[in-house]
């Protein structure tokens, strides 16, 4: 089920997994049923995650990869040291996970304070005015 992935489509997931931290840490124990189901659940929430191998040997986690897409369905993306890269795109109907973190933000406005009218014209509860500058009395110029 692993979707081949044109250069470019490969190039943009490098990007937006630049920033990314590791989610799933594969121990000195390996690969095992638990760390899969635990991969396959970040890839349903997620899609892309990062994947960090405790493992010095490269032909190693060049193996974990290959069998981590072939169990999940995954593709991979990159493999850079110990950092592994996969992708899994989410089905058609799945809704994407996103939290609202701050409530108070959904309102209209955002986190901008709240206007009062009056009769000069609308004041922001939260800003303050700024002081009026001094015009400091200059010295006459030298003759």
């Amino acid at each position: 089920m692993n979707k081949i992935l044109t250069p470019a489509e490969r190039s943009a997931l490098k990007a937006r997994a630049h920033s990314l931290r590791p989610v799933v840490m594969i121990g000195a124990e390996g690969l095992s049923a638990a760390v899969l189901k635990e991969i396959d659940n970040s890839l349903k929430a997620h899609e892309l995650i990062k994947i960090k191998v405790d493992s010095d040997d490269p032909d190693e986690r060049e193996d974990m990869m290959g069998t981590i897409c072939a169990n999940t369905g995954a593709s991979a993306i990159q493999h850079i040291g110990k950092v592994l890269v996969v992708y899994r795109e989410r089905p058609q109907g799945a809704k994407k996970n996103v939290k609202n973190r701050n409530a108070r933000s959904a309102k209209p406005g955002g986190n901008r304070p709240a206007a009062k009218q009056t009769k000069a014209g609308p004041v922001w509860t939260k800003v303050r005015a700024k002081k009026p500058r001094r015009n400091k009395a200059r010295k006459p110029a030298a003759a």
